[in-house]
């Protein structure tokens, strides 16, 4: 029976509908951030993936899912099979709750699987084998019972087997060829969909293997890792062998049965071939008019989809919610940053030349703090702006950009992290962890004012903590990021009183073949800018090391560049008076009087030579980010 054109046509306009829609959806930006860090701690170069549509990329596969009233792409499936990968496990493979499976045999991957794995509670294939991880598998795998297949086969993994307590879905486990002791579970006996075991070549296993009739036992003498599950080698037999069946009838059948006659033959096979060519004709009507409507009516709903996104974006302009972090659940929980008055009845807890800063709790976080960065950005078409105001204006909100595209990707615990972002029609709101301690300097005041005290200890955790930050911006970051307003008012103490780099407005990334940024003028804060950058414009992450080295002074010194202290020096400078009195017969003297006689003098000493190496004149000859931490952490106390 021939299918009518109709039909074709319906059926090709509905595969275009589909693919033109699947098309305009985005991926889920918490995805997309993890498995950029994902496939860096892989050793995948960014180069290989489609950083703006990942989801084109060979190994990465992604499905529509529901958010936020909307459709987004999730990444279900990330497959990367001998592409001779020599990294890690990242840690934010928790981060795609999505993910149906995770395939990297074959590769030269190691260290431990993080236990973060048990985010992925809908993880279904796990496939690890024939890489170089070793340590504890996760004691809790067993939480994620949508598992089918695990293959931990030819790796280096010890400890026990208590990972395996209850796989109620599991079809196929392979252990072999690691280093796991103890004994083997009984456990294993309630696997009741378990149809392969292996764990030859683990030595130190101790114990008979349950007796389960279902399975396919290779627990000694195993050669290949490939095996495919016995069900679906009898599966397949049985299938072909009907086939055989059905191609090769009896031979009594043929000798009996009695011969057709020559013209009936020729008269069936005839209408045979009429019938046949009926039916392709048809087809080939069918698809050329089905295809014709289709292309017509895909661009005509091509332009209608156009239309009404522009009117639903110009209705909402701009008032879609962004969500960097995994802190903030959903996005009702920042609901009531979308309300006129959104921040009117909240605590003001600073203000500075950006805007103004708020102190609010997080719905449904158990009394999780946040802060609430309120930039106002007043129309840029508005007849009482002046030039000036104008420019201001633009570079505000230059800053405010740079802030989200930096500081939105990076995670660290020395960086203050980005949670999320609400653009409004007269200005942004970015939210922070809150700091409860404050500044950096804004302890040093109450410590000169002699409201607070912060010993030796405390400040130099501080300073490595800064150095741990600076050195994940400029080296361990996929692209080198260069902060240029490193100051104490840019360094926050949570709760530990850890050091939290933070402002990120003036930030640049800089690209891998370039070994610097060039500025139109002069940014940063006086006392902090490095001599050369007043020179050339151009900003590289020695210009930070310089900072950081002022920085280091000021923890040491007690005061800050702007101290009135150093306008009645002859230097006029911090960096040239700590030069002056670091080369004089009482270096000691330019350790805060508050920090001596605690004994941690000569560590004291220590720290001011390592400011006086960062800020030397030649950036060539100032040290790294990390052999600065290096320097530091090599300290004792």
């Amino acid at each position: 029976m021939a299918f009518s054109p109709y039909f074709h046509f319906f059926l090709l306009s509905l595969l275009t509908l589909f693919l033109i829609v699947q098309a305009r959806l985005d991926l889920y930006p918490p995805d997309h951030a993890a498995l950029l860090l994902i496939q860096k701690d892989l050793g995948i170069h960014s180069q290989s993936i489609a950083l703006h549509n990942p989801c084109t990329s060979s190994g990465i596969s992604c499905e529509r899912r529901p958010a936020n009233k909307t459709q987004v792409l999730r990444i279900t499936r990330i497959v990367f099979r001998s592409n001779e990968l020599s990294g890690t496990l990242s840690l934010a493979i928790g981060k795609l709750s999505e993910l149906k499976e995770l395939s990297l045999s074959d590769n030269q991957l190691f260290n431990q699987i993080p236990v973060q794995i048990l985010n992925c509670w809908k993880l279904e294939i796990l496939d690890l084998q024939k890489n170089r991880f070793s340590g504890k598998v996760p004691s809790e795998l067993s939480s994620l019972i949508r598992l089918r297949v695990v293959d931990f086969s030819s790796n280096e993994f010890s400890g026990n087997l208590n990972f395996l307590k209850y796989f109620p879905n599991l079809e196929k486990l392979s252990l072999a060829d690691n280093m796991f002791t103890g004994k083997i579970p009984p456990s294993l006996k309630s696997f009741r969909n378990l149809r392969f075991l292996n764990i030859s070549g683990n030595s130190f296993l101790e114990g008979p293997v349950p007796v389960m009739s279902q399975v396919e036992h290779l627990s000694a003498d195993l050669t290949s890792n490939n095996i495919v599950p016995k069900r679906y080698i009898l599966a397949e037999n049985s299938t072909r062998s009907k086939q055989i069946s059905a191609m090769a009838p009896a031979p009594s059948n043929l000798v009996n049965a009695p011969a057709p006659a020559p013209n009936h033959v020729v008269r069936v096979n005839k209408h045979k071939r009429n019938k046949k060519k009926r039916k392709l004709r048809a087809w080939f009507l069918g698809f050329l008019g089905g295809s014709f409507v289709g292309c017509i009516s895909a661009v005509l709903f091509s332009v209608l989809y156009k239309l009404t996104m522009f009117f639903v974006r110009r209705g909402k302009n701009d008032r879609s919610l962004t969500i960097y972090s995994p802190l903030i659940k959903k996005a009702e929980d920042l609901a009531f940053l979308e309300k006129e008055d959104g921040v009117a009845s909240l605590e003001m807890i600073g203000k500075g030349g950006c805007g103004e800063v708020y102190r609010a709790e997080l719905p449904g976080s158990n009394g999780k703090i946040i802060a609430i960065k309120k930039i106002i950005q007043p129309p840029m078409d508005a007849a009482e702006l002046t030039e000036e105001d104008t420019k201001a204006l633009n570079k505000k909100m230059r800053q405010v950009k740079s802030e989200i595209q930096i500081v939105g990707q990076i995670r660290h615990r020395n960086l203050l992290p980005l949670l999320a972002h609400m653009p409004r029609p007269d200005c942004h709101y970015l939210v922070y962890e809150y700091m409860k301690n404050g500044s950096l300097q804004d302890i040093l005041q109450q410590v000169t004012e002699g409201t607070r005290e912060l010993d030796w200890l405390g400040r130099h955790r501080i300073a490595s903590g800064i150095a741990a930050g600076l050195e994940y911006l400029h080296i361990n970051h996929t692209q080198r990021i260069i902060h240029r307003d490193l100051k104490p008012a840019n360094v926050l103490l949570d709760d530990d009183m850890e050091a939290r780099i933070a402002d990120f407005g003036l930030a640049k990334a800089v690209p891998d073949a370039h070994t610097h940024v060039t500025t139109s003028n002069v940014a940063g804060t006086v006392g902090y800018i490095a001599p050369e950058y007043h020179q050339t414009l151009k900003f590289t992450d020695k210009c930070d090391i310089y900072s950081f080295g002022v920085v280091l002074a000021v923890l040491v010194i007690g005061k800050l560049p702007s101290d009135e202290f150093f306008q009645h020096t002859s230097e006029m400078s911090l960096v040239k008076w700590l030069r002056n009195v670091m080369t004089s017969d009482e270096p000691k003297s330019a350790i805060d009087p508050k920090l001596t006689g605690n004994g941690y003098e000569e560590q004291m000493l220590l720290v001011l030579k390592i400011a006086c190496f960062c800020t030397l004149d030649n950036p060539k000859e100032r040290p790294n980010s990390k052999d600065v931490r290096c320097m530091l952490t090599q300290i004792k106390h």
